[in-house]
């Protein structure tokens, strides 16, 4: 069962339910090269799974965001008691320089691709109303991060 397929939302949404897809924002500097990457890994992401209820991802400038817990972190999903809203996904970009330096352009943006799908993993954990512990969640997101990122890596030589 591949969450990121399974379509558990019908029960909620129906068969087509309005409005869907996946919608990108992005900061005025965030950097060129993050935005390239971000809408280029978008673009295939839309070409292989559908996004039943319309999901917002804003790609922040910012090194960290906080999350509602207080702690600051790379992403975060936030995921509406009432269905019938809107969900989104944050994602802190302002680091890149930093991973740039110490890890390389492909594995810098690697990094910010991978949060990117690991908050758009728990955006069908939510979709799906799946019953998963805390733990249970990361777990999963972390798992499902990794087969994603290596099916995109799959498509081109460099993220």
């Amino acid at each position: 069962m591949n969450i990121w397929q399974i379509d558990k939302w019908k029960k909620y949404y129906g068969e087509h339910p309005s409005p869907s897809g996946l919608r990108v924002r992005y900061e005025k500097n965030v950097d060129p090269e993050v935005k390239r990457s971000v809408q280029e890994c978008v673009i295939w992401l839309r070409s292989k799974y559908f996004f039943p209820k319309r999901v917002y991802i804003y790609v922040k400038s910012d090194w960290r965001i906080m999350a509602k817990n207080g702690e600051m972190v790379c992403g975060t999903f936030f995921r509406p008691a009432d269905r019938n809203k809107s969900p989104y996904i944050k994602v802190a970009t302002g680091d890149y320089t930093d991973l740039l330096k110490r890890r390389g352009k492909d594995n810098a943006l690697a990094a910010i691709l991978y949060t990117l799908i690991h908050e758009l993993t728990h955006y069908f954990q939510w979709i799906n109303d799946l019953d998963l512990t805390l733990i249970g969640e990361e777990r999963q997101a972390t798992n499902y991060s990794k087969i994603i990122m290596i099916d995109y890596a799959d498509t081109r030589d460099h993220p």
